[in-house]
């Protein structure tokens, strides 16, 4: 078994790049993942990793053992001091691959469901929203200019794999895009809104979600259809963004169980 040691080796370096520079990614359209998890997932949503990249230690585990035969291409060995240098957890599991961004089309006129994001700058946040809309059923996620890298390291993890089971594109005028969905849009606010749980959801529902501290910028708050507060009768002032997309997308899940899909 030959064990790159080195940390000067090119496709170490490069690797490196890719897990810590959003520019590196979009240059060559390809990512990191990292951890079993992550790396099971994508095998099982049918991909194939451009390079899957192991550390030393972690070829004895059965697991890690399992997902190299599975993934059907040569397994490149780190040292476990290397592997480190591509690793975004503490503890790395000692596992991770390269992948291919997707080349996500998404034409908000005919989807049935799709999630916009507005200068999301929390890339746990962002990712962890994409998780919830998998979970939920959403297919499309539609990212504006401002946010975080959907395809970075932290919002992969928060994710949870989540991205497999999504379409997600980035797109230059959000605004435009909302205007162009082909049923309600509703926009989060924090105060001032429609309660969420008075507006009918069960048709086609595009969501838009703001930036943690600001909300929902001006022009993209114009072009949806209306604006949602979710009411917390609490001390606190607001809610997460993460945590108002799994309240949304779990009120939308509840009406269309007691209530079954608009005619």
């Amino acid at each position: 078994m030959n064990v790159i040691r080195s940390r000067e080796n090119p496709r170490v370096k490069a690797w490196a790049r890719l897990a810590a520079e959003p520019r590196e990614r979009r240059k060559r359209r390809v990512a990191v993942i990292e951890g079993i998890h992550l790396v099971e997932t994508f095998l099982q949503q049918g991909g194939t990793p451009v390079s899957l990249i192991v550390g030393e230690t972690a070829m004895a585990r059965k697991e890690v053992c399992r997902l190299v035969d599975q993934a059907g291409v040569e397994a490149a060995v780190l040292s476990d001091k290397v592997f480190s240098l591509i690793a975004d957890t503490e503890t790395p599991a000692g596992i991770a691959a390269e992948i291919r961004i997707p080349q996500a089309t998404i034409d908000p006129g005919s989807s049935t469901g799709c999630v916009f994001l507005d200068g999301l700058q929390n890339a746990g946040n962002l990712g962890t929203i994409l998780r919830t809309a998998a979970a939920f059923g959403i297919q499309d996620v539609l990212v504006g200019r401002g946010c975080a890298d959907p395809w970075s390291p932290k919002a992969l993890r928060a994710g949870m794999g989540g991205h497999f089971f999504l379409r997600v594109a980035v797109c230059q005028n959000l605004a435009e895009e909302v205007a162009r969905f082909g049923g309600i849009t509703v926009c989060t606010a924090a105060h001032g809104g429609v309660p969420l749980e008075s507006i009918d959801l069960r048709g086609n529902v595009g969501w838009v979600f703001g930036r943690e501290a600001a909300g929902v910028s001006e022009a993209v708050a114009q072009a949806a259809s209306l604006k949602a507060t979710i009411e917390t009768p609490g001390g606190a002032e607001s809610l997460n963004v993460a945590a108002s997309a799994a309240i949304c997308l779990y009120e939308r899940l509840r009406q269309l169980n007691t209530h079954g899909a608009r005619s």
